[in-house]
């Protein structure tokens, strides 16, 4: 079955501790809702670097991503259907959604 990487860009940080835990309570419920299909559920970044073609090395991102999800699905379609009923849009966040291509000789 095809895999799809969702990639969280952006989302409005929660304004108090108990709007966080809400948030994360209803994130957690979305994840439980995938069962089977979320291969590698919740990947959150911290301490990203970047490094330039030259080797230099700066501190902090260059786009606004902060985690991924990687999830089985039949189609495209089935895909986008899933990232749609994603919490992390309540916040302000945007979902990309990109199937993942196996390269030839890994598994």
């Amino acid at each position: 079955m095809p895999q799809y990487l969702i990639t969280y860009l952006g989302g409005d940080k929660p304004s108090s501790p108990e709007e966080g835990k809400q948030q994360f309570a209803k994130y957690q419920e979305w994840l439980s809702s995938l069962g089977d299909s979320a291969v590698s559920p919740a990947n959150p970044l911290k301490d990203t670097n970047t490094v330039s073609p030259d080797g230099a090395v700066t501190a902090g991102s260059t786009t606004s991503m902060s985690g991924f999800t990687i999830i089985e699905a039949d189609s495209m379609d089935a895909a986008l259907l899933i990232a749609k009923a994603c919490p992390f849009l309540d916040v302000g966040g945007s979902l990309e959604v990109s199937e993942l291509i196996e390269m030839p000789g890994q598994k």
